[in-house]
């Protein structure tokens, strides 16, 4: 491995090494109940602008004249920011009126649909759906000197990263099924369209769902978002490629900024296929080829300790996954995916999306914390 590649992939190791404890994004109404509408209005105390998510505390009087301390939650400080906010775009002492939806567990706490000044009738903090600009015109992918694509930056041209997948849930392709952006199906009746399961995983993915995804190992425990999951998250992915040591790395910027080996050098499953011996791994055991212009990944070994797709879908310990990454263009990555899993599932099924490339970026960085008290 080149200076410069083994300079680039160590800044990038520390940096998610050392960045602050955070969390990534969960589907809102495991928290909040959208049946319980709320309007707030108060002054605000105190404006805490960490992840996971930006709070804003305001002290409410209620229908006896006493005050109350409410936090008001609000997307994440890095939406926020691209959406041209920051801490100082409310203060201690402002008047603020709050649209929203209560907690569902009855505590002083509320999700901020809306924010409004109420001397001036400005709406503040609100987030813009953020979408890579389509370019002018289509780029070809890049690629080693073999002609080989390749799957991340250009050494010494601009930085980037893989996000904004076009599907953010995992369910069998021609299968159109409405759910909100984390797996929240908007009619639970349409469980069994989703995947083939067997009829224990599609009792469990009912029971998640009719829980509305508040038991998500991630939201709760910060547990890694393997398997397809780490592809479906809001910031994305990179790829670094070792190929000195026949390894790509895959950091992920969302859950808990764990990263991915996967090994080009030819090794099999065998003596592996529970992870590090009798160890199944949140992101199994990963090795790869090249099939033409496809980089195709088999891993197996997991545990079941994580939702391995937004939404809940179930797997077991006999979950394989075969991933194919093809670089279509230079701002296009098809993402096509198998799912074997004869604990869970009747039989093998696939499910494909596309990533798009986020240039002259660095990757956010979106730690995690824990949920629980």
């Amino acid at each position: 491995m080149s200076t410069r590649i083994s300079r680039a992939f160590a800044t990038a190791i520390a940096a998610l090494l050392l960045a602050a404890p955070l969390t990534a994004h969960h589907e809102i109404l495991a928290k909040f109940d959208n049946t319980k509408p709320t309007s707030l209005t108060g002054v605000v105390t105190l404006v805490d602008w960490r992840n996971p998510h930006a709070h804003v505390f305001v002290n409410v009087r209620d229908a006896k004249g006493q005050f109350a301390n409410w936090a008001v939650e609000l997307e994440s400080p890095i939406d926020l920011q691209y959406s041209g906010w920051n801490r100082d775009s409310v203060r201690a002492g402002d008047n603020i009126r709050v649209d929203g939806i209560a907690a569902r567990d009855g505590s002083r706490q509320v999700w901020g649909n809306t924010v409004v000044i109420v001397a001036t009738g400005r709406r503040i903090l609100n987030v813009e759906a953020r979408v890579p600009p389509a370019p002018l015109t289509p780029r070809p992918a890049p690629r080693w000197p073999d002609k080989q694509p390749r799957l991340g930056s250009v050494p010494g041209g601009a930085e980037g990263y893989w996000a904004s997948p076009s599907r953010t849930v995992l369910v069998e392709n021609d299968a159109d099924i409405p759910m909100t952006t984390y797996g929240l199906l908007r009619n639970v009746a349409d469980a069994p369209k989703v995947a083939p399961m067997q009829a224990w995983a599609l009792q469990r993915y009912t029971e998640r769902q009719q829980r509305s995804l508040r038991d998500d190992p991630q939201f709760l425990h910060c547990k890694p978002p393997g398997g397809p999951r780490q592809f479906q998250l809001p910031y994305g992915v990179q790829f670094v490629e070792d190929r000195e040591r026949q390894r790509v790395f895959v950091l992920i910027g969302s859950g808990n900024n764990n990263f991915r080996i996967i090994y080009t050098d030819g090794r099999s499953h065998q003596g592996q296929v529970g992870g590090d011996d009798d160890n199944p791994l949140y992101y199994g055991r990963s090795v790869a080829r090249w099939e033409g212009e496809a980089f195709v990944v088999d891993t197996r070994g997991f545990n079941e300790d994580f939702w391995f797709t937004n939404g809940g879908l179930p797997h077991t310990e006999q979950l394989r996954l075969v991933e194919r990454f093809t670089r279509t263009d230079f701002d296009t990555m098809r993402y096509e995916v198998t799912v074997e899993d004869a604990g869970a599932y009747t039989r093998p099924w696939k499910s494909s999306s596309t990533l798009r490339w986020v240039a002259d970026e660095a990757m956010p960085r979106h730690l995690c914390q824990d949920n629980r008290p």
